[in-house]
């Protein structure tokens, strides 16, 4: 086994059950339109390794992190022009979650603290939007120019104390703090980074 400090993009479909049930075939031909057109195309751009497939969820692996917050973003404005012609209730849309961890490669599939992180993360961003760790936006400050205005508490499961940027919509970023409770989840504080 090896280990190795990556970038680690995960994406899930939002409302896929939902979506199937009122239209399987169509939701399976957009979604494949989608992978060939935009998504998969951004991954080879950004460099990006495609590890899993998860039914409507991915996992990929990148060399840095500038470049797999680069192509969620990409990713996700453009989803808001190709969502635009479907009302909203029929609209494709991700969350997206990125990590720079430490992880551990066996047999091309990848383990550890840094996918689970970002597993995490791509739960708690907003449908259409992208949640970035600290740690990963630490690498980031100097190509990403954002404001911040505080947003609240939140709670959520296990996970060391660390800052969490979320994109919750393409034009918009959160940072979270994270601070452990011992055997009592966990609080975010989130602060809203805009992108100029």
């Amino acid at each position: 086994m090896e280990r190795r400090l990556s970038a680690i993009l995960a994406a899930d479909m939002v409302g896929h059950s939902r979506l199937m049930e009122a239209d399987e075939i169509g939701v399976l031909k957009r979604q494949k339109v989608l992978r060939s057109e935009l998504i998969d195309p951004a991954f080879t751009e950004f460099r990006g390794r495609i590890v899993k497939e998860m039914g409507d969820g991915v996992l990929v692996e990148f060399p840095s992190v500038v470049q797999a917050v680069q192509c969620a973003v990409v990713i996700q404005r453009a989803m808001v022009d190709r969502g635009a012609s479907h009302l909203p209730d029929q609209r494709i849309q991700y969350r997206i979650g990125i990590n720079l961890g430490d992880i551990v490669i066996e047999n091309d599939d990848i383990f550890g603290d840094g996918v689970n992180i970002a597993a995490r993360l791509e739960q708690l961003a907003e449908p259409g939007g992208v949640c970035i760790s600290g740690t990963a936006y630490d690498h980031l400050k100097s190509t990403v120019d954002v404001g911040y205005e505080a947003l609240g508490d939140v709670q959520v499961k296990k996970s060391e104390q660390q800052s969490v940027l979320i994109v919750s919509s393409p034009t918009l970023i959160r940072q979270v703090t994270f601070w452990e409770r011992q055997n009592h989840g966990q609080h975010h504080q989130y602060d809203q980074l805009l992108w100029y």
